[in-house]
């Protein structure tokens, strides 16, 4: 404790960080920030900026780049990007932001950060363009863990040529996360060709009976192909759960 109390006299650490040293979360008017999340559950904290106002937003994705020297936003509009960029560029002029605006997710590394690196590849595969906005954030917590993402898109089972044409590569990844819509088949059909985890991630497209996602989720569900499914548009704990094994197996290479 006396260390942390030295370099926060000395300017060496923030307030903030040595609260998150000290107690394992920082607080802010917006909230407290899980700074601890990652050592305790292998899976960094995500800011959802779904129901947050962009400054509250901002506020909290300056206290993750304080604690933890990065940041992961997720469902973000046009104006929390706005303010977390003002917010950050003027607390970390020289940070690095990634914005994906299909996936609406945000990136965030400060000056210097190394991110981790895993020996592992997890493939994010989509039955059709309409899927990548969970695939994204997806991709977007897969990359934050430090794995190699390989994107694979539009190989659902309507053209399933489509699919036996990059099936080859598919199957060289290690972990699989596929998102599908509609009726939500490709996980099942593609479960039965691999010999992967493969995490089905329904998407909430298509319409009529068992529209918004229902029917994929149900059919993923009543798989008779050994799969793990998550929520409805669940991309960040589609990538969570991928980027976990992916984690394991990584550390298993490098025994």
């Amino acid at each position: 404790m006396r260390d942390i109390l030295d370099a926060v006299a000395d300017g060496e650490l923030s307030a903030a960080a040595a609260e998150a040293e000290l107690n394992g979360y920082a607080s802010t008017d917006a909230g407290r920030f899980d700074a601890a999340r990652t050592d305790r559950s292998g899976v960094p904290e995500a800011i959802l900026a779904d129901g947050k106002t962009p400054q509250e937003t901002a506020t909290m994705a300056v206290a993750a780049v304080e604690t933890t020297g990065s940041a992961l936003l997720t469902r973000v509009t046009s104006a929390d990007v706005e303010a977390c960029r003002t917010r950050i560029k003027e607390r970390f002029p020289h940070a690095g932001i990634d914005y994906d605006e299909r996936a609406r997710t945000v990136v965030v590394h400060a000056d210097g950060y190394e991110p981790p690196e895993l020996s592992a590849t997890v493939a994010v595969v989509t039955a059709g363009t309409s899927d990548a906005v969970p695939a994204g954030e997806a991709a977007a917590v897969l990359g934050k863990l430090g794995a190699t993402v390989d994107r694979i898109d539009d190989v659902g089972v309507a053209g399933i040529a489509r699919l036996f044409d990059r099936l080859e590569e598919i199957r060289e990844a290690d972990v699989l996360v596929v998102a599908a819509g509609r009726e939500g088949a490709l996980p099942t059909v593609l479960a039965g060709l691999v010999d992967v985890p493969l995490i089905g991630l329904p998407v909430s497209t298509g319409y009529g009976h068992g529209g918004s996602g229902e029917a994929a989720l149900a059919g993923m569900l009543q798989s008779c192909a050994p799969i793990l499914v998550v929520n409805i548009d669940a991309g960040f704990a589609a990538g969570a759960q991928a980027g976990l094994i992916a984690r394991s197996i990584s550390a298993a290479r490098r025994a």
